[in-house]
């Protein structure tokens, strides 16, 4: 699969910003986690074994933290449910 170079003007990046950037398109990624995610996403064919097991590393530790984020949504629409039904009761 041939990759073509993304033109960097393309995106918003800082002046003063050192972002990661992505060695086969290019593109600017804030964070080196966003930028393991998307080689794995977008490039997984021209990744060595090193880059796939930091891939995989990385989705889990993603998936683990949305795990987390979804918990505790849960819980928060649980507790203004019941906020919600005791004020309801009350008036």
């Amino acid at each position: 699969m041939t990759t073509e170079r993304i033109d960097a003007t393309n995106f918003e990046v800082p002046a003063d910003a050192d972002p990661s950037r992505c060695p086969d398109c290019g593109r600017p990624f804030v964070r080196e986690e966003l930028l393991v995610l998307h080689r794995g996403y977008e490039h997984s064919d021209i990744l060595d074994d090193a880059g796939t097991s930091a891939f995989e590393d990385t989705y889990e530790s993603e998936n683990d933290h949305l795990n987390v984020f979804r918990l505790k949504a849960l819980l928060a629409l649980i507790l203004l449910y019941f906020v919600l039904l005791m004020t309801y009761a009350v008036v």
